[in-house]
C-alpha cells in the first residue's frame, strides 16, 4: 500500500479525532450499562435461584459470548456433574494463570520458557510473521501456507489507548534480528487504522537498520464476497495487491 492509499484509507475510517474520542467515550458508557444491566439482571434472578448459582452465573456471564441466559444454562448444567469433575475443572481455571506463561523469545502463549513453535526444528528460521497478539498466531498457522517463526508485539499503535511503539515489543524484535539470519519479516498486523500505522512504523524501523524482504499480508476482497458491495478503500487495497496468476 503507497502513502496515497494509506493516507486515504485512514481519513475514510477515521473521519476525524474528535469523532473517534466521542465514539469510544460512547463505547465505554454503553459496556458501563451493560455491566448495570448485568447486575441488574441477576439481581431478579436471585429471587428463583440460590446465590450461589447467581454468583457463579454472573462470574461466567463476564466471559466473551457468554451472556445472562447462556450463563445461568451452563451453571445449571454443572450441577449435574460429579464431584471429581468440579473439583478437576477447579483446578484446572485456579492454575491456569500459572502455568500458562509466554514464550521468551516471540511472547506466544507457552507452558513452557519457548513455545513449541520456536523449539521445532522444522521451521524456517529465517523468516518471522509479526502479529500483534497470541491468539492471531493459530489463525495463521492453522492455514497451513506459513512454516516460519512468529513474534508477538502485543498489542498495535494507538494514541488514544495510550499505546505507543515504546510500550510495544518492538526492540526484542529488532535484537532477534541482530542476533539471528532473518531475510523476511512479514507484517500481519491487522488492516485497520492502528494497523495499517504500525506497520508502516515497523517497515520504517527495518529498512533503517537492516537489508532484509520485508513483506505485507495482502488486503482486499475477502474471499467468497460479492465485489458489488466492496468499498473504495477495501478495493484500492485489493488493487495494490494483486498477483500475477500463475
Amino acid at each position: 500500500m503507497n502513502l496515497r492509499h494509506l493516507i486515504f484509507y485512514m481519513l475514510r475510517r477515521t473521519k476525524n479525532f474528535l469523532i473517534r474520542i466521542y465514539c469510544q467515550r460512547l463505547r465505554e458508557n454503553l459496556k458501563n450499562i451493560q455491566r448495570l444491566q448485568i447486575i441488574y439482571d441477576f439481581t431478579r434472578m436471585s429471587n428463583h435461584y440460590p446465590i450461589p448459582i447467581k454468583e457463579l452465573s454472573q462470574s461466567l456471564s463476564g466471559l466473551p459470548g457468554i451472556g445472562r441466559r447462556t450463563s445461568e444454562r451452563l451453571t445449571l448444567a454443572l450441577l449435574d456433574w460429579e464431584s471429581d469433575q468440579l473439583k478437576e475443572l477447579g483446578e484446572l481455571i485456579s492454575t491456569l494463570k500459572e502455568k500458562v506463561t509466554y514464550c521468551e523469545i516471540c511472547a506466544n502463549l507457552a507452558d513452557k520458557q519457548s513455545c513449541d513453535i520456536c523449539l521445532d526444528p522444522r521451521r524456517n528460521g529465517e523468516v518471522i510473521c509479526v502479529v500483534e497478539y497470541p491468539q492471531q498466531i493459530a489463525v495463521i498457522d492453522k492455514c497451513g501456507r506459513y512454516n516460519g517463526l512468529f513474534h508477538v508485539l502485543g498489542g498495535k499503535i494507538d494514541p488514544l489507548a495510550n499505546v505507543h511503539a515504546e510500550n510495544l515489543r518492538i526492540n526484542q524484535l529488532l535484537e532477534r534480528i541482530k542476533n539471528n539470519t532473518i531475510n523476511e519479516i512479514i507484517l500481519a498486523t491487522s488492516p485497520d487504522v492502528e494497523g495499517e500505522a504500525t506497520a508502516v512504523y515497523l517497515a520504517n524501523e527495518l529498512r533503517e537498520q537492516f537489508q532484509l524482504n520485508i513483506s505485507r499480508i495482502a488486503l482486499g476482497i475477502p474471499v467468497g464476497s460479492d465485489l458489488t458491495f466492496a468499498d473504495s478503500a477495501t478495493m484500492a487495497m485489493a488493487i495494490d495487491s494483486r498477483r500475477v496468476i500463475q
